[in-house]
């Protein structure tokens, strides 16, 4: 095989009590990625839509460039690449659109390579292509992209990602408003350092959250879905976050916090009937504030990057 179509789904990271350690993959949006190996000996970006002119065709800068340049690099080899990215996701969303590009570009080397790694640890070349967007290597949204389902970053080195269990019942809210947050931006919004007992209040919630998804306890996980680290300081960068939030949790969502770094906002739903009805009433909102802004619904996506032709 010297051609393949992948889709990586988008993520939505942190969960509100789990800063840069939990995520979890939903069904849409994301990025379409074709790959053809070649014998030119050098990785080319040879099409990139949906990104407005904005995203490097240079390899070197793009994290889907970098995630395959880590790879080759890695295994010693010298193979021509070609890459075209469908960018089916907004930039600077906070799900995790530069994460899904070197996702869907790893796993697609991978796949016309006989495979040499598993996905886990595909894991790290993905993560390197984030470093290149944001200055950081994160895997809160590689990991779930790439995995699928809900995903703890126990460590990042040595690298050790644990999944979780997924409930059944659950559906994800995402409400991407048209505003931009970079991810850069955002995290210098967060504080360095806190106090000791936002620390151990912070755990407590973390470790309460993976035990509700262990006991499918939901109202547990809702209690349990409280952020002292980031939310308080990101929220001011997101219009109409406070409203947002107070009529999901009004309406039943069990949960609703920023995804990632904003300013797309999600909910936790217990069914579907549920999840709609949230939904549309998080959109009126913006709608009613004049900002247009995108709803997507779905269940957790369990299987994450994906082959599709």
């Amino acid at each position: 095989m010297s051609s393949i179509r992948v889709f990586a789904p988008a993520t939505v990271a942190n969960l509100a009590c789990g800063f840069d350690i939990l995520g979890l993959a939903i069904d849409r949006p994301g990025d379409e990625l074709i790959m053809d190996l070649n014998s030119s000996g050098k990785i080319r970006i040879i099409e990139i839509t949906g990104d407005s002119g904005r995203l490097p065709r240079n390899p070197l800068a793009n994290t889907a460039g970098v995630a395959v340049a880590v790879l080759l690099k890695k295994i010693r080899s010298r193979q021509g690449v070609s890459i075209r990215l469908h960018k089916k996701m907004p930039l600077g969303s906070g799900l995790g659109s530069s994460a899904a590009s070197a996702v869907a570009a790893a796993f697609a080397l991978n796949e016309l390579l006989d495979r040499p790694f598993t996905r886990q640890e595909l894991i790290p070349f993905a993560m390197a292509g984030e470093k290149a967007a944001c200055g950081a290597a994160h895997a809160d949204n590689a990991a779930p992209s790439m995995l699928g389902g809900i995903t703890l970053i126990r460590s990042l080195n040595p690298l050790e990602i644990i999944s979780l269990p997924v409930p059944a019942s659950l559906y994800v809210v995402v409400v991407h408003p048209h505003v931009e947050v970079m991810t850069r931006a955002s995290r210098k919004a967060v504080r360095k350092s806190v106090p000791l007992e936002t620390v151990v209040a912070q755990t407590g919630h973390t470790a309460a959250f993976i035990a509700a998804l262990y006991r499918k306890d939901t109202q547990l996980l809702g209690r349990s879905s409280v952020d002292f680290l980031a939310e308080p300081y990101r929220a001011s960068l997101i219009p109409g976050f406070k409203q947002v939030k107070e009529k999901a949790l009004e309406l039943g969502a069990i949960a609703c916090s920023i995804s990632g770094s904003g300013p797309s906002v999600y909910a936790l739903c217990a069914s579907k009937s549920g999840a709609e009805k949230t939904g549309r009433a998080m959109k009126k909102i913006y709608e009613k504030m004049g900002t247009g802004c995108d709803l997507f619904l779905s269940r957790i996506n369990r299987h994450g990057v994906k082959i599709t032709g």
